[in-house]
């Protein structure tokens, strides 16, 4: 034993001296090569009368997990007004957009919440997934489906003693440009609308690929899609926004799993690396908050 803490110690003066940190040698992210970012997509599961527990019980649990897990961003579904603001009340550290499928305040809710003191929206829009994207609850008469999306920037704060990366006069600098795209949404659910969710999948991928840079001199966007998409990694609405296992088609989406198999997925694209991904299972002595499961994944990213 006392050789094994010996060696220990060597190798950590090692590193030490020979200027390379533990976690680099450990394949462990370097803060310093890029943001961190967590991401949540959540089917908060409505506020329904006949399921158990109701809602304001629910409703506490979800603040629970929230507050543990401490996401950046959440992409909710389902949530009616009333859960949404309930949420919104009890979760000050976030700030939340979006509206009901059918406009306002109707209907669910396609939400997004982000961490008011990291980001910075810079846009926000929604489309429905029909052949009338801009024309609010166009679609199906019952349970119209649609998207809500939004640009970030990371707010670029020095911290304590660091100095800022911003030089006097930076009219004409433009290292500070990192900025994203997240998309969140919830397909269609019947058996009989198949093809209702091929061709949201076609919409989404042609919304996000029209927002590709043409020679722009600001540093890529990342994009990230959540959501509810009532399919399993596999069919056919998932290989239409990430193709198959050897597809190379720059335009596609990455997943943040491989084999998965649940409806609720996290897609991205871009210079972004997937740190962590885990299905939460978060549960109150055998009782669950919701009839999904959040997501979470964690991602860096990178620098050029």
């Amino acid at each position: 034993m006392r050789n094994f803490k010996c060696m220990i110690y060597l190798i950590t003066v090692y590193l030490f001296v020979s200027g390379v940190s533990a976690s680099e040698k450990a394949g462990l992210p370097d803060k310093k090569d890029g943001k961190i970012i967590k991401l949540m997509t959540y089917n908060l599961k409505y506020a329904s009368p006949t399921f158990t527990p109701p809602w304001q019980i629910r409703r506490e649990m979800q603040m629970d997990l929230i507050r543990k897990y401490s996401p950046d961003i959440i992409g909710t579904q389902e949530g009616l007004k009333e859960q949404i603001d309930d949420l919104m009340d009890r979760l000050p550290e976030y700030v939340v957009i979006g509206e009901g499928r059918k406009g306002g305040d109707d209907d669910e809710h396609l939400a997004i919440f982000f961490k008011r003191d990291k980001f910075r929206l810079r846009e926000m829009h929604s489309f429905q997934l029909s052949e009338t994207p801009e024309v609010i609850g166009s679609g199906p008469d019952v349970n119209p489906r649609m998207v809500t999306w939004a640009r970030f920037a990371f707010i670029n704060r020095p911290a304590d003693g660091e100095s800022s990366p911003y030089p006097m006069d930076y009219r004409d600098h433009w290292e500070n440009t990192q900025e994203f795209y997240l998309f969140n949404t919830h397909y269609f659910d019947r058996r009989d609308q198949a093809l209702a969710r091929i061709n949201a999948s076609k919409l989404i991928l042609q919304r996000i690929n029209a927002l590709n840079r043409f020679g722009e001199w600001s540093k890529e966007r990342p994009v990230f899609l959540m959501g509810d998409f009532n399919c399993t990694p596999g069919s056919a609405p998932y290989k239409v926004l990430v193709g198959h296992k050897n597809s190379d088609d720059p335009d596609l989406l990455n997943d943040t799993i491989e084999n998965g198999k649940k409806i609720d997925w996290i897609l991205y694209k871009g210079n972004v690396k997937v740190l962590k991904y885990e299905e939460v299972d978060y549960n109150v002595d055998g009782v669950y908050p919701s009839d999904h499961n959040p997501i979470f994944v964690e991602f860096q990213i990178l620098d050029k």
